[in-house]
């Protein structure tokens, strides 16, 4: 692990000696004009910095060798830690980009520019930015990564000062501490992890843990430490007589414990339901060889000599992390039948593992060129600068990239020729065709995984083989833009698809616009739909242009759908407008009412929540609530009835968790699994069946289904409707009257 903590820096402040000791010591193999680089960077840092204090009580110059003393011992190069010692002094405006660039060269200065750049990753664990917020944000991300992609040091400068700041973190607020520690778990060390910088990965995920579970870190240190001596004294036993019968078949093997990692380890204990007494690894070894073919040698031998734990094992060096992390993993009963773990590298492994990227400039100082594994980990940055180029519509669309590539966890699967694919978790056969090439995502019409068809919303597994079914036409589908259909998990996917969509004819897309959105108000049984009205909620300047922009793939159906819980759609109507007061149904439905009156819904249209709405003032049943669309609410109209009343949704809707009743019907051509596959979606969106009933003519295989279904608002309805819509033999589904 990384670690500065070194009384030299301590006390720099007042003793320049000691600052003058550290740079000798960081120095010591450097040449005489790089020493003098950073001799000229320090003291232009200390006269600026030397007086001003930060949170912690120390000054600014004790942070920026701090940083700079993590990078040193990472092996980076003069240049990365010249701009280490002075991003501060730029951060804060004491110091001009023209002023670095006129004192040292351009490239010190860019660093320092990038990693100015860099301060926008600490506001990306917002969820929902507002879209005006998310667009300056969006440019704002293209030029961090177009930083990041053009000189990745930028990172390891910022990740050297999120970590010294982690340190020090205890001397802040504790609102702030939290803040910090959530943003450093959700970006900085899964970037660091990304970048395959595992020294900086596991201090960053344990001091995270310090401050946002307390209890539990130090629960988990006090087991660990409890056992500390015992345990030791079990991995040198075990140590030993590992590396003599590694000896013995001629291998020259660096055999030593494993450091332990708290989170890690609670990790492992969450994930899998575990206590600590289970967890495998928190007795390991590891095993350094000279070659890979070593690395299997050694792992028979230890397989042989002590019994191996089923689906404990893990082959990273045939199949690579994303990260390119290469290693062995087992587990095994060793003696007095307690298990350990073995990971088994080779040096130049082992290098890679603990350094990552920044084994790239230590490997570069020393002449070896290791700039194929340097591309394969930076080259997802230049894909995500791709896809931005490319995209011209929602611009959360990079910011979602960029996220989903450092936060989520990620799939393993192989291509007919046995490549390794890496994707985000949860990608389909189409994300995989779109990561190969965009034309044979363009022309994909099936997929094949492990030689059995699947459709082509498969959640693709570690493992799977896949081959792509293709035509000789490239024609993608609207619907694989729609969330709910399932048919497209990463954006470079869906990036892809909007842009070959937007290059077809306008009139086909308002065309294909108007089929959609006919769709959609069928299935939801919408009728009298005010389209000027709809265009102009999202500002367009006609209906045309609102069926294109659909037709096109700018906006979604989910959008379309979402406008109906914000009652667009109002109908005008003779009705007696009253002042009413919020009152509750025996339903549990919050209508504005009036005080005190029994209200309930209607069984004739059973309305959902955002429905435009009527009142019907019965004797002895309260007010009895209509769809405005309700035939016997239409006809009531008509006759001017003054039972008639205005009533609406309340505002706390979306916060009550209540559930409502709605009628569907289906018809389909009957098959066996019909039944079972409806209830098996019902069952995934969570959604209640009160009752069904099916009636099949024999005659012509037709059959009728009416269910009864409790859901929570339209956008549910919806979705749940279009995955009925897209099961085979469904000819039809809507929302009954």
């Amino acid at each position: 692990m990384v670690n500065t903590t070194n009384p030299l820096l301590i006390s720099s402040t007042e003793n320049p000696i000691a600052l003058d000791a550290w740079i000798e010591r960081i120095t010591e193999n450097y040449s005489v004009n790089d020493r003098q680089a950073i001799i000229d960077a320090c003291s232009l840092t200390q006269a600026i910095h030397q007086t001003q204090s930060r949170a912690s009580g120390e000054t600014y110059l004790i942070h920026v060798v701090n940083v700079t003393d993590i990078l040193a011992q990472l092996g980076l190069d003069t240049e990365v830690l010249v701009a280490a010692l002075l991003h501060e002094c730029v951060e804060t405006k004491q110091l001009t980009l023209g002023e670095v660039e006129r004192r040292f060269n351009p490239v010190v200065m860019q660093l320092v520019d990038g990693v100015a750049r860099m301060r926008l990753i600490e506001n990306l664990h917002e969820q929902s930015p507002p879209r005006v917020e998310t667009e300056n944000q969006t440019e704002s991300l293209r030029k961090m990564l177009l930083a990041m992609a053009e000189d990745v040091r930028v990172v390891l400068i910022k990740l050297a000062d999120r970590l010294h700041n982690m340190r020090v973190l205890r001397y802040l607020p504790v609102e702030k501490r939290r803040r910090m520690s959530r943003e450093t778990l959700d970006l900085f060390a899964p970037l660091a992890n990304r970048l395959g910088i595992w020294q900086i990965k596991w201090e960053l995920e344990d001091l995270s843990l310090r401050y946002l579970e307390p209890d539990t870190y130090q629960n988990m240190a006090q087991l660990l430490d409890e056992r500390r001596v015992d345990r030791e004294n079990y991995i040198q036993t075990v140590m030993k007589i590992l590396a003599e019968a590694l000896q013995r078949t001629g291998i020259h093997a660096e055999v030593s414990g494993r450091p332990k990692h708290i989170y890690s380890i609670w990790r492992k204990m969450q994930r899998k339901g575990l206590t600590f007494n289970q967890i495998f690894d928190v007795r390991a070894v590891r095993v350094l060889v000279n070659t890979v073919s070593e690395c299997y040698t050694a792992l028979g031998i230890i397989h042989t000599k002590w019994q191996p734990i089923r689906g404990e094992f893990d082959d990273y060096i045939a199949n690579p992390k994303s990260n390119n992390y290469q290693s062995l993993h087992t587990a095994v009963v060793g003696p007095e039948q307690k298990i350990f773990e073995v990971q088994i590298r080779t040096h130049e492994m082992h290098h890679h593992a603990e350094l990552g990227i920044a084994s790239h400039w230590r490997y570069k100082e020393e002449g070896s060129t290791l700039d194929k594994n340097f591309e394969k980990k930076i080259s997802w940055l230049r894909q995500i600068l791709q896809t931005g180029k490319e995209e011209e519509g929602d611009p959360s669309e990079l910011l979602d990239r960029f996220k989903s590539e450092i936060i989520e966890d990620r799939v393993y699967v192989f291509s007919p020729t046995g490549q390794v694919i890496d994707l985000q978790q949860g990608s389909t056969p189409l994300d995989f065709a779109y990561s190969i090439h965009t034309q044979l995502g363009h022309c994909c019409r099936g997929a094949k995984i492990n030689n059995r068809v699947v459709p082509l919303t498969y959640t693709l597994k570690n493992g799977d083989q896949v081959e792509i079914l293709t035509s000789n036409e490239e024609k993608p589908s609207r619907d694989w833009l729609l969330t709910q259909a399932g048919y497209l998990k990463t954006s470079r996917a869906r990036a892809k698809v909007r842009q070959w969509l937007k290059k077809q004819d306008l009139r086909q897309h308002i065309s294909e616009g108007r089929v959609l959105l006919e769709r959609v108000l069928r299935r939801l049984n919408i009728k009298n739909c005010n389209l000027e009205q709809l265009a102009q909620k999202f500002r367009f300047k006609s209906v045309d242009e609102l069926l294109a922009s659909l037709g096109r793939g700018d906006i979604t159906t989910t959008q379309i759908t979402a406008t109906f819980n914000e009652q667009v759609f109002h109908t005008d109507s003779q009705i007696i407008p009253v002042i009413m007061e919020s009152s509750r149904s025996k339903g549990g439905i919050y209508i504005k009412g009036v005080g005190g009156l029994l209200t309930q819904t209607a069984r004739c249209c059973r309305p959902v929540p955002y429905d435009p709405i009527v009142g019907y003032i019965t004797t002895g049943r309260g007010v009895v609530v209509h769809r405005r669309d309700c035939s016997n609410a239409l006809r009531w109209q008509d006759e001017g009835n003054q039972r008639l009343i205005e009533v609406e949704w309340s505002e706390p809707l979306e916060e009550q968790n209540l559930v409502y009743p709605v009628d569907i019907e289906i018809s389909a051509y009957d098959r066996i699994g019909l039944l079972r596959d409806i209830c098996s979606i019902a069952t995934s969106e969570k959604v209640n069946i009160i009752t069904a009933h099916t009636y099949t003519n024999k005659m012509d295989n037709n059959v009728k289904m009416m269910f009864t279904l409790e859901v929570c608002n339209v956008e549910q309805l919806s979705r749940l409707l279009a995955k009925i819509d897209n099961l085979t033999n469904v000819m039809k589904v809507w929302r009954k009257n």
